[in-house]
């Protein structure tokens, strides 16, 4: 029986652990086997990560946090869940391999995926001129011109943000008017540096080894044209990972996990969630990591409300 399970290795995931081994918990965690480290091991450089002043890569920050969680004790697993029985004082994780894991508590780090335009080359041209993440990225195209796919808020947003950095900025939506909310629509409509494409679809990135442009299809004739740029941003919004745990945790009217105010508390018992899966506005590894904590500490605070936890057994392999 373990005292927690994290499911999850990002950021938050990683965080929760280091709290909970150096409360003498011995987490578990259990790494996605092909997505360990979550979407920080798709990043090059992390410049806005507190204490690395000269930047990190996102990969060898992901390495560091794994290091610093296992020197305290936590045990990581590289497998994938593929159901969970998070009712009751016991909490059963199913493995790949049907090998399950019993738990008091479990802490759901399960992130989120930018939701991408499913271009062929995307995850190869990810970090080359391509980006989901503004404010990761924006600085890394001072005096670029660029383009933002989207027509929502995070997209308005994303574009009003990055004319801090850019000599111009884009906006390619695929519609003839924008989703945002009127006063998003009016700081991006203000905005000398930001120019719309309407009614157009990318449906090709160009370039050898960056982003040097796209292709693109209007909507209402079918006709395409190419547009060269510098770099591209892709916001059309993210999608939290809550297959597992749907039906059994709330979730809110945007498909995120629920929790209780400032806390990671969901609605069910001994169930806490961090990171990305409970965050739709910031979507930061800081925030991120903040949440870890934030949960780590919680389940202690469960834990120490139930009967003394046993000695936690070695993880099923």
């Amino acid at each position: 029986m373990r005292n927690v399970v994290i499911v999850g290795s990002g950021p938050a995931g990683y965080t929760a652990a280091i709290y909970t081994a150096r409360a003498d918990l011995k987490p578990l965690v259990i790494a996605s086997s092909v997505e360990a480290g979550g979407e920080l091991m798709k990043t090059t450089e992390v410049e806005n990560f507190p204490g690395f002043p000269q930047g990190i890569m996102g990969p060898e920050l992901m390495t560091q946090l794994q290091e610093q969680a296992e020197r305290f004790g936590a045990e990581v697993v590289y497998d994938d869940v593929v159901a969970m029985d998070l009712t009751g004082p016991v909490k059963t994780i199913t493995l790949s391999g049907g090998e399950t894991i019993e738990a008091r508590s479990v802490i759901l780090a399960t992130g989120s995926a930018y939701r991408m335009l499913g271009l062929p080359r995307e995850d190869e041209l990810l970090g080359h001129g391509l980006s989901a993440c503004a404010t990761c990225d924006g600085f890394f195209f001072r005096d670029k011109d660029i383009a933002v796919v989207g027509g929502g808020d995070s997209a308005m947003e994303e574009a009003t943000f990055l004319t801090r950095f850019a000599r111009s900025v884009t906006v390619i939506h695929r519609r003839d008017s924008l989703r945002a909310s009127k006063i998003m629509q009016e700081r991006a409509f203000s905005n000398d540096k930001i120019h719309f494409i309407w009614n157009a679809d990318v449906v090709e990135l160009l370039g050898d080894t960056a982003i040097d442009g796209v292709v693109l299809r209007d909507t209402t004739t079918g006709e395409t044209r190419t547009l060269h740029l510098d770099g591209l941003f892709i916001a059309i919004g993210n999608i939290p990972r809550t297959e597992l745990v749907s039906g059994q945790v709330d979730l809110t009217a945007q498909g995120f996990i629920a929790v209780d105010g400032r806390s990671s508390r969901t609605n069910v018992s001994g169930v806490f969630a961090a990171g990305d899966v409970i965050d739709p506005t910031y979507r930061q590894a800081i925030t991120a990591a903040g949440s870890g904590c934030v949960a780590a500490l919680d389940a202690e605070h469960y834990l120490a409300t139930i009967e003394t936890a046993a000695p936690a057994a070695s993880a099923t392999k």
